[in-house]
């Protein structure tokens, strides 16, 4: 295939890329999204493999591995829950990130196989882009599996600090950027591996002290450094498509990480540093138990609902873990039924990542258009006559307003306890992944039902 038909394909594919970002960005548009960038990489990997010429018994190897992790890739997403979305996007990322690292090593290896020089006089252009390319996954693959391992619960989702920490961040990526320069003053194997094995720490180190509360905005992050570390090595392979869709990916996760900080009053920076719970919080946690809390059943607040003219929802982690949102769709069809109006508020960072409830209720087949975002809904709680929290904690706390001292003060919530009665569904009294008490608990207007979300939700249809 000639360069020319080479370059216009790739162009192409990045336009349907941009089409597809641009499906992405709505619910309705979204299945011509994907199509899209589906069609976008099949003409990317059909070019690539087109564009080396020379088939090679090598190629069968490449066909073959690529036939076993597109079986293996296909089966995972078949099969794999929307619930645990979170850390299937985790682990792609990590992915990405390894695949970079790897990329970088062939090129450093056998730098002629790539047009960019011999072993020990790459083009120094060449090198620069490798080292970043290294460096940018290796920290996406460490920091993507401590991600993926916090989400699946079999790392704790609490902050791991020590004393040191940021100092030691910091001297770490300071001594990458020492490292990089002397590989391009020396080209010397052991500084590229030293650089690499660094860039893999630097990565475990800036993820654990992360708390859950923060994991939406680390999945965007994540998202960012895979797409940075593709386009670095899309650079050192000088192919077009690799570049375009790298910086797609990066630029689009930055993007995305500045508006879930934005969702939680939050600096970047802020949350790289430390996350949400890195201090301990006791702020009534000793006398939560002696605080009074009214509570109930699934025939008091069917009662409630039934003698309501509107009612909003709010989802929250807690309902994905139960995986209770068909019965959440069946119970809001019975609502509709006795000509009750309902509609879902979805805050920014509720889930474990971006989009996190809207996947979810897009799965249980609920309607786009009842579905809004915190600013969307926020002033319509006070003329609501129920708000029914099923998972939700920090992101419909009342302290987000009023104390300054708590570390989520400034934080966008969403106001549920403006509305006439509030049912909070919810196993325990327990904080959320902020580690602080939630104040809505033991509001006069709220009844706590405590039970798992899927069961309690289908008893209150019962009921209905």
């Amino acid at each position: 295939m000639s360069a020319n038909i080479s370059a216009i394909l790739y162009l192409i594919s990045g336009v349907l890329f941009i089409l597809a970002l641009r499906g992405l960005s709505s619910p309705e548009t979204s299945r011509q999204g994907n199509l899209f960038g589906i069609i976008g990489m099949v003409i990317a990997v059909v070019v690539t493999f087109l564009s080396v010429g020379n088939f090679t018994a090598g190629f069968i190897y490449v066909l073959i591995f690529l036939a076993i992790g597109g079986s293996i890739g296909a089966f995972i997403a078949y099969r794999i829950p929307m619930t645990a979305m979170p850390e299937l996007v985790a682990g792609f990322h990590s992915l990405v990130g390894l695949a970079a690292v790897f990329v970088a090593i062939s090129a450093f290896i056998n730098p002629a196989a790539f047009n960019l020089g011999t072993p020990g006089n790459i083009y120094l252009a060449s090198l620069i882009e490798m080292a970043i390319g290294a460096a940018v996954g290796a920290i996406t693959f460490s920091g993507s599996v401590i991600a993926f391992l916090k989400l699946q619960g079999i790392m704790s989702g609490a902050p791991i600090t020590f004393r040191g920490q940021h100092l030691l961040n910091a001297l770490l990526l300071i001594l990458i950027v020492i490292l990089t320069f002397y590989l391009c003053s020396t080209q010397s194997s052991n500084l590229f591996w030293v650089l690499i094995a660094i860039s893999f720490l630097i990565g475990f180190l800036i993820i654990i002290p992360i708390g859950g509360a923060d994991m939406p905005v680390v999945i965007s992050m994540l998202n960012s450094y895979s797409g940075w570390a593709a386009a670095g090595i899309g650079f050192t392979l000088e192919n077009t498509a690799l570049i375009i869709t790298g910086a797609l990916v990066g630029s689009s996760g930055a993007i995305l990480s500045y508006i879930m900080c934005k969702g939680m009053n939050r600096s970047f920076f802020n949350v790289i540093l430390g996350g949400f719970g890195a201090t301990e919080q006791t702020s009534g946690g000793e006398n939560k138990e002696q605080r009074p809390v009214k509570s109930g059943n699934a025939d008091d607040a069917a009662f409630l609902m039934k003698n309501a003219s509107s009612v909003i929802i709010v989802p929250g982690y807690g309902m994905a873990v139960a995986q209770a949102q068909h019965a959440l769709r069946e119970m809001v069809d019975t609502l509709k039924k006795n000509d009750i109006k309902v509609s879902y508020a979805i805050h920014p960072v509720a889930g474990r990542m971006p989009g996190h409830m809207n996947v979810l209720l897009a799965e249980a087949n609920v309607p786009y258009d009842e579905v809004f975002e915190l600013e969307e809904i926020n002033n319509d709680f006070a003329n609501a006559d129920v708000a029914f929290v099923i998972g939700a904690n920090d992101v419909t706390n009342p302290v987000a307003k009023t104390d300054p001292q708590s570390p989520i003060y400034g934080m966008p919530v969403l106001d549920v306890e403006k509305c006439k009665s509030v049912l909070f569904v919810k196993r325990s009294l327990s904080p959320g992944y902020a580690g602080i008490d939630n104040d809505l608990f033991y509001k006069e207007n709220t009844l706590m039902l405590f039970a798992d979300a899927k069961k309690m939700t289908e008893d209150i249809t019962k009921n209905l």
